[in-house]
C-alpha cells in the first residue's frame, strides 16, 4: 500500500469521516486487520476561517502549501485536501509540490460522467456553489448544474459553519436539508451533489428521494484507489 498524506482541520469533524471512511473501506478491501498507511496533519481552521479577499486566499495557500510540503517530506505518495472549498487554492499548491494532489471535484465528477450523471444541484458552502472553480470542474465531466439559489445558499452556509464544523448535526438540520432536496427534485433535477464535507452528518446518502453524489464518500473511495495503488 502507498502512504496518503491528508490535510485536515478543516473541519476537525469532517477529518474524522475521511480518517473512519477511508480505514473501513481498506478494510473491505483487505482484510479486517488492516489499516490505511495515513499521514494527518490536522489545521487550525482559525487560521483559514472568513477568507473573503484575494489577500485572504493567498495566505490560505501558502498554509495549505506548506501542510503539504511538510507531508511530501514524511513520506506521503499523494496527498488529499479534506475540504470542498479549500480546493479554491488547488492550482496554485498543486503547482509546488512534486506529487499528486487528488482533486475532490475531479474523483466527483468522473464518477459522475461514469454513472451517465447529467443534470444536477450543488449544495455546498457559499463559494463552492456560487464561484467557478469547483462548477467548472464538474462541468468538464458533462454535469449540468442547476443555477445556485441564493436563499438555500444563505440557509447552507449557516449550517456549515455554525453548526457542522463544530461536530453539531440538529434535526432542524436534517429537515432543512430534506426540503431542499425534496423541492429540487420538484423541479425536475436528477441528482445531488452534497460538496461540503459535513453534509453527509445530515443527509442518509443512501436512502432518498434523488441519487445523492458524495463529494466525501468519492473523494475518499479515490484516496483508496491510489493507496491500493488503482490509481
Amino acid at each position: 500500500m502507498r502512504k496518503l498524506g491528508i490535510i485536515g482541520g478543516m473541519s476537525w469533524a469532517s477529518t474524522a469521516i475521511y480518517y473512519e471512511r477511508i480505514n473501513k473501506r481498506i478494510q473491505k478491501r483487505m482484510t479486517a486487520m488492516t489499516s490505511a498507511p495515513l499521514l494527518i496533519e490536522s489545521l487550525d481552521f482559525c487560521e483559514l476561517y472568513g477568507l473573503t479577499t484575494s489577500e485572504d486566499w493567498d495566505r490560505a495557500a501558502e498554509v495549505i502549501f506548506a501542510s503539504a510540503k511538510r507531508l511530501e517530506a514524511a513520506g506521503a505518495t499523494a496527498i488529499v485536501i479534506a475540504a470542498n472549498s479549500m480546493h479554491k487554492v488547488y492550482d496554485q499548491v498543486s503547482a509546488q509540490v512534486d506529487i499528486p494532489i487528488i482533486h475532490i471535484a475531479e474523483a466527483l465528477g468522473a464518477k459522475m460522467q461514469a454513472d451517465g450523471a447529467t443534470h444536477a444541484a450543488l449544495l455546498g458552502t457559499k463559494n463552492v456553489m456560487t464561484e467557478s472553480f469547483f462548477r467548472q470542474r464538474l462541468v468538464s465531466h458533462g454535469v449540468d448544474l442547476t443555477a445556485p439559489d441564493m436563499t438555500n445558499v444563505e440557509i447552507l452556509d449557516a449550517i456549515i459553519y455554525d453548526e457542522l464544523m463544530v461536530g453539531k448535526a440538529t434535526r432542524d438540520a436534517q429537515r432543512a436539508l430534506k426540503t431542499i432536496i425534496t423541492r429540487k427534485e420538484q423541479d425536475g433535477v436528477k441528482a445531488i451533489i452534497l460538496a461540503c464535507t459535513e453534509l453527509n452528518m445530515i443527509v442518509d446518502v443512501d436512502a432518498n428521494v434523488l441519487p445523492i453524489y458524495d463529494s466525501t464518500r468519492i473523494h475518499c473511495e479515490a484516496a483508496v484507489d491510489w493507496i491500493m495503488e488503482e490509481g
